[in-house]
């Protein structure tokens, strides 16, 4: 991986800087690291910290999880059209990071689940803030042959970050048992050290020195045919994506496994994100991003029936995180960067803004109905409906996303 010192992306002969990762997406990598390591501290304990020691069942816990995937729906389009329409995307994903860190401080007192969601639901807004204007600066200073690889580069340091989270609040809880208000208050730690990272040193990249786009044309660039048939493809296999928390709540239940272990669960599902992230990125820009997407989802059916499976032991367990690793590794960067390539650049935010939306409101029905089927089924037949739902939706998701590979042309007015 080479280190960019400029960071605007190279033409198509421009071959020296089309193989260097810019400056630009390095830092918002270790931006994301050190926000990751927050969160996923606080993620990782969570719903045994809902359902152990505040004592929710497993609806109250699916409207949670629901909560946690697709509030953030709430602000994406918020955030990317205000990054877009403002040029200062920095500012705006500054934003979304400080809300998020605050957010950390404010689980303390949280107790019941009024609380714990307003907390919960703060945390989300600030990612739903940040996501896509981050993502638009990542798409901007990369070249366009590369776009996936430059996902896959800020992917593996914010899985990084996310394999590191866990290990540290497994540290936490092993040195003092049920300690979570230690595990909240590191985590503020760090995320107060992402957000300085990113004020000071992440450059504002703005698209355009002309005037801004207005609303309609932004909405225009987004609602067009280019993006309509993708974002339909999200949402139906966003709505058969079933939440972590409740497939290692399964593997934890079918194993019998510890509690002070369950982080570690967290770290083997980041562990193959983390490996796979920068290769699975580079095949999306060789073969197309939309089979690799397709690909990844694939995984995930395999991820629901290993985990539904009866045969408990650390085999099984390996399968599935390595599994969910390889899922994430081919659709949450390969999505945005898709998508990226789909608008024009001054909608750029409020495209990747788009499919982000979709992709969380789709998540947050899931989750809350994967709640009602575990608590009438049970997790082992609720997972294998799942995956038989998924394996009838993916084909109708290939047929959606033909064609979605081609690159916008034209811009923005």
């Amino acid at each position: 991986m080479y280190v960019s010192l400029r960071d605007r992306p190279g033409g198509a002969g421009n071959r020296t800087t089309a193989q260097r990762v810019a400056k630009t997406v390095l830092l918002l990598g270790v931006v994301s690291l050190l926000t990751d390591v927050s969160s996923e501290m606080v993620s990782s304990v969570l719903p045994l910290y809902l359902t152990a020691q505040v004592g929710l069942g497993f609806i109250a816990y699916g409207f949670i999880d629901g909560m946690y995937q697709g509030v953030s729906a709430l602000v994406r389009i918020a955030g990317g059209y205000a990054g877009d329409r403002g040029n200062n995307p920095k500012w705006v994903a500054a934003a979304g990071y400080g809300l998020s860190a605050l957010s950390r401080l404010a689980m303390l007192p949280a107790h019941g689940l009024t609380a714990i969601t307003a907390v919960i639901t703060a945390d989300r807004l600030g990612k739903g803030l940040r996501t896509a204007p981050r993502d638009a600066l990542i798409a901007g200073a990369s070249a366009p042959g590369m776009v996936g690889r430059s996902f896959g580069v800020h992917r593996a340091l914010d899985t990084a970050g996310a394999a590191i989270g866990p290990l540290v609040a497994f540290a936490l809880l092993a040195a003092v048992p049920g300690s979570y208000g230690s595990v909240f208050t590191a985590s503020f730690a760090f995320a107060v050290v992402g957000v300085a990272v990113l004020i000071l040193f992440v450059p504002n990249q703005r698209v355009t020195t002309g005037p801004h786009p207005r609303l309609s044309h932004l909405v225009r660039a987004v609602a067009g045919p280019r993006l309509r048939r993708p974002l339909v493809a999200a949402a139906l296999l966003g709505v058969l994506t079933v939440g972590d928390g409740f497939l290692y709540l399964s593997l934890q239940k079918r194993d019998l496994l510890a509690s002070a272990l369950f982080p570690l669960l967290y770290v083997g599902t980041n562990v193959a994100y983390l490996c796979l992230a920068v290769p699975l990125g580079r095949l999306a820009d060789r073969v197309g991003r939309a089979r690799v997407l397709i690909g990844g989802h694939l995984a995930l059916i395999a991820v629901y029936l290993a985990a539904a499976t009866p045969f408990a032991g650390p085999a099984t367990t390996v399968v599935v995180l390595v599994l969910l690793g390889t899922f994430y590794a081919a659709t949450d960067g390969v999505l945005a960067a898709m998508v990226s390539q789909l608008v024009p650049a001054e909608a750029r935010g409020s495209g990747i803004a788009a499919a982000q939306t979709v992709v969380a409101v789709a998540r947050f029905a899931s989750s809350v109905a994967f709640g009602g089927l575990w608590a009438v089924a049970g997790p082992q037949q609720a997972l294998l409906l799942m995956a038989v739902l998924l394996a009838v939706a993916v084909p109708v998701a290939a047929w959606l996303l033909h064609g979605a590979d081609e690159p916008a042309s034209g811009e923005v007015a």
